[in-house]
């Protein structure tokens, strides 16, 4: 199971003599800036075409998809979990291979352009990143995307807002997209980092860097602030507009997920801990254990009884 994907809310499955088509059947929300659409395939079909004239964000909900973003990725696999921004103009080419078994659901937001560019500017304007180097601006190639917490929570909101029979929906959507506009943002720059595709460009990508080079010793975030030539408030808004994060809870989920690698190598769990910049092998435990589920041993036993 992948530990950093957050599943969606799934509405209920349709029984099939509701349906027009049994592949992409097409459920539709017309609100005032966004088209909101929920699609099932309950048969296997091959080459199923799927055109956005606007920018759409679209996420998976049951099943699985076998696809490709036409004259732009090979194929790849779509489960739930995971969401794919396309950009306008492109068409999504899909397999349901295992539909007959399993059907799959997704769902679409095609979003109003202007909408969106009112957005943005709205954000740069009013609410600047205090990175002079970065702004407030949606990476059509980062385009496949981990739902983490926040995106599926502002996600299942539109989603809620969409299908409910609400005189003021499309006043609540609006402000329901721009959160979405926000955390798909700060999603997209968490995964860009991740790929230090920002590292030389951003005093983030900076940051982030010299973060996952010292996990093994105490890290200052006045010592970090100061590398990056802010104040240590500043540094402390730049990392959460950025990211959506603060940089305590960055550095303590980078020496977890360190930990789980030197554990899955067969490292003790005390040079883990000193590893990962924990001084206390007590304080590893608890802490491992509240945000992985189990104690790092249980975890070690799990990893090679997997193998």
């Amino acid at each position: 199971m992948n530990n950093h994907k957050t599943l969606l809310n799934t509405p209920e499955l349709k029984g099939e003599n509701q349906l027009n088509h049994l592949v992409e059947n097409e459920t539709k929300f017309n609100l005032n800036n966004c088209e909101f659409s929920i699609y099932e395939t309950h048969k296997a079909a091959f080459d199923v075409k799927l055109h956005f004239e606007t920018i759409a964000f679209t996420a998976m909900l049951r099943g699985k998809k076998h696809m490709k973003i036409d004259n732009k990725t090979g194929y790849f696999d779509y489960f739930p979990g995971e969401s794919v921004l396309v950009s306008p103009g492109e068409t999504m080419v899909i397999n349901f291979p295992e539909a007959d078994e399993t059907p799959s659901q997704c769902i679409s937001l095609s979003l109003n352009p202007e909408f969106i560019e009112n957005s943005l500017n709205h954000l740069n304007y009013h609410f600047p990143k205090v990175d002079e180097s970065s702004q407030w601006n949606i990476e059509l190639d980062e385009y496949f995307i981990f739902n983490n917490k926040s995106l599926a929570s502002a996600t299942n909101n539109i989603m809620r807002i969409a299908m409910d029979d609400n005189s003021q929906k499309d006043i609540m959507a609006d402000f329901a997209l721009k959160e979405l506009l926000i955390r798909l943002m700060q999603t997209q720059a968490r995964s860009m980092v991740e790929k230090n595709i920002a590292k030389s460009r951003s005093r983030i990508g900076f940051a982030v860097d010299y973060i996952k080079k010292n996990l093994h010793q105490k890290l200052s975030i006045d010592s970090i602030a100061k590398l990056t030539y802010v104040s240590k408030s500043n540094f402390f808004k730049m990392f959460k507009d950025e990211l959506g994060t603060s940089p305590n809870d960055f550095i303590l989920r980078e020496r977890i997920r360190r930990a789980k690698e030197l554990l899955a190598s067969q490292n003790s769990i005390k040079e883990t801990a000193f590893q990962t910049g924990f001084s206390d092998t007590n304080y590893f435990t608890r802490v491992f254990k509240q945000l992985v589920g189990v104690t790092p041993k249980i975890y070690q036993n799990e990893i090679m009884f997997n193998i």
